[in-house]
């Protein structure tokens, strides 16, 4: 186990508000464990560095499809967020957006501070649920792709309608690039997909994109230069098969989707147990090394993990039941589905 150093707790923080619970980021499962929070019972504050709540689903790719979350076969990543922060606000949870958590410091007395960019915060349990951290998208080595960044190069396609009757290029073979094509498909004027390897994204969307109309240059193929044209934009790229023989093509819009570096920032100053720049959880609880602050999300490392969003809200769910317990022992674990919770927080304020 990682030594955790305990803070004297300062007199001048005792005027700070404490919460029950701080979640430590604000994409699809800090917001849901912000609801659940709520249903618990427990006071809820959820801080985030970006200037908007989604992750990734917002910062990367708002109008993108995602097909992994229970009660949607597809739905646009906005509008799957617009959904998470109209449940998690049933909770009345206190929003920290721009703002960073930089250190955790246990105090003696059970509870914690969170030192921020913005002042301290005072909680007694913390979940963590920062997704992957900061995360900078992996580069294309091609030549000429420095020069063309944002002149019709994209790391994080936002914006669907910037690609509608263009000639659009993508080069990856994981779920994003994929479910780009998809979703490109009906209004771009044609769409090319170039990958070095098999695909590495979900079956039945490769079926589907196999099944599509777009062209697909795999495996084997990796493209080796980019070029401007009038205005300074991309105009065409070469590729070519790794046995030698190349191809130019017309591009307007290049989407580059090979993955992006991950890094949890601040968190890895907090004495967690980290691997892989994960933070490694009890499986069956999702408490740290550090009793009181779980983790849920991609964040969380345990034996036979899957990243997936349904399995964030579990574990959201998993984290908070816990963290309520960590605050009262007495409390149940279990609270039981949400309308037996409702009907008995009802019947409590009616008495």
């Amino acid at each position: 186990m990682t030594d955790v150093t305990v803070i004297p707790a300062s007199p001048t923080l005792m005027d700070e508000p404490i919460m029950d619970i701080t979640v430590v980021g604000a994409g699809p499962t800090g917001l849901f464990a912000a609801f659940y929070a709520g249903l618990r019972g427990a006071s809820v504050q959820v801080i985030d560095s970006l200037e908007e709540v989604g992750g990734q689903c917002s910062a990367m790719y708002p109008e993108k499809y995602i097909y992994d979350v229970i009660g949607y076969p597809m739905v646009l990543a906005k509008d799957f967020v617009a959904a998470c922060l109209d449940q998690a606000l049933r909770s009345n949870p206190t929003l920290h957006l721009r703002e960073q958590v930089q250190t955790l410091e246990p105090l003696a007395d059970g509870t914690f501070i969170l030192h921020t960019t913005k002042g301290q915060r005072r909680s007694r349990t913390v979940i963590i649920a920062a997704g992957v951290g900061a995360f900078e998208p992996t580069r294309l080595g091609a030549a000429g792709v420095p020069e063309l960044e944002g002149r019709g190069i994209h790391y994080f396609a936002k914006h669907i309608e910037e690609f509608r009757d263009k000639n659009v290029v993508i080069v990856g073979g994981g779920d994003s690039a994929v479910d780009w094509a998809l979703t490109l498909e009906p209004l771009a004027r044609t769409v090319n997909l170039i990958h070095r390897s098999k695909f590495r994204a979900h079956e039945t969307t490769v079926a589907d994109l196999e099944a599509s109309t777009v062209t697909l240059h795999y495996p084997g193929y990796e493209v080796v230069e980019v070029r401007s044209g009038p205005g300074g934009r991309i105009s065409g790229l070469t590729f070519r098969h790794l046995e030698g023989h190349t191809q130019d093509l017309d591009v307007d819009e290049l989407i580059c989707a090979i993955g992006f570096k991950a890094d949890p920032g601040p968190i890895k100053t907090w004495n967690l147990e980290l691997q892989r720049n994960q933070v490694i959880v009890d499986k069956v609880t999702l408490q740290t090394n550090i009793p009181g602050v779980f983790a849920a999300g991609d964040i969380a490392s345990y034996p036979a993990k899957f990243k997936l969003i349904a399995n964030g809200a579990g574990e959201a769910v998993t984290a908070v039941n816990h963290a309520v317990q960590h605050i009262d022992p007495s409390a149940r674990l279990d609270a039981g589905h949400s309308t037996t919770i409702m009907e008995k927080r009802e019947k409590a304020a009616a008495i």
